[in-house]
């Protein structure tokens, strides 16, 4: 956790946000993997909950009624019975205590709490439930139906939060920065260990381990595999084969539950081929090219823009694609190579805030998501930058058999691609490049004392000399 006063700084200038009502937050219960008992290991606490509230048990819930200027913790001490097994464990009152919280009571007092509040007419903020079983929680507190929950939440609350957490304090950079520690090490223990003969799920669990021994978790289920085109390819028994390019999309979570989210796409056999480096070197300058973009005031989707226009240019260059490039960008044949957005917000989760609907994190008032073509609609990041916000930069190139016969098929932007030239390369995989950027003062930089080795030659070096 973070100091006291954070915590109560925090929940102050979130008072000021909502002007007036009850908020609630709700922390996580455990998830059973299989028996009620059997929880999904390690517990996972709501991201929410913890800026606000700081703990990381189960079975918690926050509630600040802003009118009244109280705040309470609610949450039933654990029994012998747990005690035996799991060990002791703070109570209650001491949590809240910890994170300057007057006020304590158990779950039915949340209930007395709801009441009061519906009986008064006041106005109840939530956030929008993610698990079935908050769902469940809030029908029985609020009498609002699961089906309405998402629609009922308090639009007030989730700008606040958003507003807040985007921005990142220096200690939340310091958290941001152990985590690419980790997946520094992660990163280069899957160039080290990923050789011809060994399988995509051997890596992939090495990577995991790294995750689990020095923070708290992965930030999401790591992506590994030669099938660099699959955008979430996770580790199969598929044998790593001398030739082709292995994918490794990896981040930790540290112990306070901050994330790194890098990718880094190298050869199995260490060299890369004359064909691939031609891929990899597009990718490479769009990655750098987004650093010279990204700064406060400019939109994250005009540095995309800026992005595809690059990549459609250098793909004309190898002669998989033609025409002009504002007309092929304006009509989407850039998603072709590249069918997802170059970055998203990340913090605490490595989608930040995701559950909220990007609609409500990556965009604004100004700047508002396009869903109907493909490839930008999935565009999470598209408002102006701030100082302090951290985003990814994650430029990729892929090669998708599917995609390239259904375009083809239907003769989708054939005037800006080059078919018979696609399909010599349906074998190619994909290549991908993502780093952590902080938004600074006058640019950004990478998030990360240590660069985990992307330029072609600084990768193959590293394979050489760490390989044994």
């Amino acid at each position: 956790m973070f100091s006291k006063e954070t915590y109560v700084k925090r929940r102050a200038e979130l008072k000021k946000l909502v002007k007036s009502g009850l908020i609630i937050i709700f922390g996580n219960n455990e998830s059973p993997a299989n028996f009620p008992a059997n929880g999904y290991y390690p517990f996972r606490q709501d991201s929410s909950f913890l800026y606000y509230f700081g703990q990381k048990r189960d079975g918690l819930v926050g509630v600040i009624d802003i009118d009244n200027d109280t705040e309470t913790i609610i949450g039933d001490d654990i029994d012998i019975d747990d005690i035996v097994w799991y060990g002791s464990v703070d109570s209650v009152k001491d949590m809240a205590e910890a994170v300057g919280v007057a006020n304590t009571t158990n779950m039915k007092g949340l209930k007395t709490i709801c009441n009061n509040a519906l009986r008064e007419h006041k106005k109840i903020h939530f956030l929008p439930p993610y698990r079935a079983d908050i769902k469940i929680q809030i029908f029985d507190l609020l009498g609002i139906h699961p089906n309405q929950q998402k629609e009922s939440a308090s639009m007030d609350l989730i700008h606040a939060v958003v507003k807040m957490r985007s921005v990142k304090t220096p200690e939340e950079i310091e958290e941001l920065e152990r985590a690419a520690v980790i997946g520094y090490k992660m990163h280069t223990t899957a160039m080290i260990l990923a050789k011809p003969g060994v399988t995509e799920k051997f890596v992939g669990g090495q990577v995991d381990g790294i995750a689990h021994s020095y923070g708290s978790m992965v930030a999401f289920p790591t992506i590994f595999s030669q099938h660099g085109e699959i955008m979430h390819g996770n580790p199969s028994m598929a044998v790593l084969e001398s030739g082709r390019l292995a994918l490794c999309d990896a981040g930790a979570e540290t112990i306070n539950h901050y994330c790194s989210d890098n990718t880094r796409t190298f050869p199995v056999n260490g060299k890369f081929t004359q064909r691939q480096l031609d891929i990899y070197k597009v990718v490479e300058e769009c990655h750098d090219a987004a650093l010279k973009y990204a700064k406060p005031g400019t939109k994250y989707a005009d540095v995309h823009f800026a992005i595809c226009h690059i990549l459609f240019d250098r793909m004309k260059e190898l002669g998989l694609a033609k025409g002009d490039t504002d007309a092929a960008v304006a009509a989407g044949a850039h998603a072709m190579f590249l069918p997802h957005g170059l970055g998203h917000m990340m913090g605490m989760d490595v989608h930040d805030m995701e559950s909220f609907d990007q609609i409500n994190v990556g965009f604004d008032e100004e700047t508002r998501p396009n869903l109907e073509q493909f490839g930008t609609n999935c565009l999470r990041m598209g408002r102006r930058l701030e100082e302090g916000f951290v985003v990814t930069d994650e430029p990729g190139i892929y090669f998708i058999p599917a995609l390239i016969d259904e375009w083809r098929a239907k003769k989708h932007c054939a005037e800006f691609l080059n078919f018979d030239k696609l399909d010599e390369y349906k074998d190619f995989g994909g290549i991908r490049l993502e780093d952590d950027i902080l938004i600074t003062k006058d640019g950004c930089r990478f998030i990360g004392k240590d660069r985990i080795p992307y330029h072609p030659k600084d990768v193959e070096e590293f394979i050489a000399a760490n390989r044994k």
